[in-house]
């Protein structure tokens, strides 16, 4: 005999199993279509995201190249031209190199996580980019600090400047900005000094993602080190610069203005002030051949006026890249400082990609400032561009020392040429 079982004679559990066997179908039918409707919107709007990489990838790539071949144009042209081989260009050629290097190991990583949108490489090689990072970005900020005393010396104290600034205390101070920087990066990086302990938890756990998250500590040391501190001796050492710099151009039109007016005085009122510095017990009489026009133009003056004037050129061309520097990198450390210390302030993460390429664009921007603004290395960037492109074409480059010869004799006739108006002028 057949016996039918209805649903009150049935098991408890065997209600809960048909119950549970239901809701898993409903959740796998569910995830089914969102993972369907998923694909479908991704199948929908490909284009998007791949035209933002590829505007991503342009972007950064111009900086890097910019960055790479530019710094590579400063070292070629200093190392082929004679004239440029200065004490302060040593400096300038060590910053070169580090601004190159930021752009080959440190923008070359971010800009693959900036197309990406992930990171791509071990946990490993996060440590030793992040270091890098810090190393190249704080070696050239310390560059630019050395090429600041080398200038403040050179203008503001003249006379101790060939004492002070030695080949060998140049080789010092290079080496300090390259031994420096490890102690705020490789050493604490790669010992997990300078993160928070969620930070470090969190990375053990997710070692594809690479963020760089610091503690308030080795914030405030890093940045003092990286940037405060360097700012600061910038600061006051170009403040001094231009102060002088204005001091010694305010004296020497004074001076030409008076031997000018003076040996333009007519002959009459020459005499009559030959004596009354007579009549006054001058042991010097004046006369129309002491304050004649050509001793207003010896080649010693000539040279000083020229030696002060590219002394001057200089220091505005660094002023310049020390003022680029402080835009570049002031909003970052901002930044950086802010949120070590502040824990509930929360920042976008567009927001500090374009903190980090604003910092990272300065290592692209000092050969530009360079080439506009100091007519040698526009000279030599000219140069070397037309050996490189004649290399290629099999022709002859021109005759830079031809160049570097004539260029002072040109500049002597100009400014007599510019003197001679101003005579005829007054």
């Amino acid at each position: 005999m057949t016996t039918l079982t209805t649903a009150s004679d049935r098991p408890e559990g065997s209600l809960v199993d048909v119950t549970s066997l239901l809701d898993f179908a409903t959740r796998n039918n569910g995830s089914l279509v969102n993972v369907e409707n998923a694909e479908d919107a991704e199948e929908e709007k490909p284009w998007p995201d791949v035209s933002l990489a590829i505007l991503r990838g342009c972007i950064l790539g111009s900086i890097i190249v910019t960055a790479i071949f530019g710094n590579l144009l400063v070292m070629v042209s200093v190392m082929r031209h004679r004239k440029l081989r200065i004490i302060t260009n040593y400096f300038v050629v060590s910053l070169a190199l580090a601004d190159m290097l930021v752009a080959m190991f440190a923008m070359t990583f971010n800009a693959s996580v900036q197309i990406t949108g992930r990171w791509l490489f071990s946990y490993f090689m996060c440590d030793v980019w992040n270091s890098l990072d810090v190393y190249f970005s704080t070696s050239s900020i310390l560059h630019l600090m050395c090429i600041s005393v080398d200038r403040y010396y050179a203008i503001v104290k003249p006379l101790k400047y060939p004492i002070k600034m030695t080949k060998r205390v140049v080789a010092c101070m290079l080496l300090a900005c390259w031994l420096s920087p490890a102690i705020i990066s490789f050493v604490p990086i790669f010992n997990g000094w300078y993160t928070t302990d969620t930070s470090s938890e969190r990375r053990q756990n997710h070692p594809e993602e690479c963020v760089f998250k610091v503690n308030g500590g080795y914030a405030i040391v890093s940045s003092c080190i990286s940037f405060w501190i360097p700012c600061t001796i910038m600061t006051l050492t170009y403040y001094s610069i231009f102060k002088e710099a204005n001091r010694q151009e305010k004296q020497m039109h004074s001076r030409l203005g008076n031997a000018m007016l003076l040996s333009h005085r007519p002959s009459k009122d020459l005499n009559n002030l030959n004596g009354e510095l007579n009549s006054a017990g001058s042991s010097k009489t004046l006369t129309l051949n002491e304050i004649s026009t050509d001793q207003l133009h010896t080649p010693t003056k000539d040279r000083n006026m020229m030696k002060m004037k590219r002394e001057h050129k200089a220091a505005r061309t660094l002023g310049i890249i020390m003022g680029t520097f402080i835009l570049c990198w002031l909003p970052f450390f901002l930044w950086y400082v802010i949120t070590a210390l502040c824990n509930s302030c929360p920042c976008p993460d567009i927001v500090i990609a374009i903190l980090f390429w604003i910092g990272y664009a300065n290592s692209a921007l000092n050969p530009l400032i360079y080439a506009y603004f100091n007519r040698d290395f526009r000279e030599a960037f000219k140069n070397t561009l037309q050996c490189a492109f004649c290399s290629l074409c099999r022709r002859e480059p021109s005759d830079l020392e031809a160049l570097d010869f004539r260029r002072p004799s040109l500049r002597i006739n100009d400014r007599t040429f510019e003197s001679a108006e101003y005579t005829e002028r007054v």
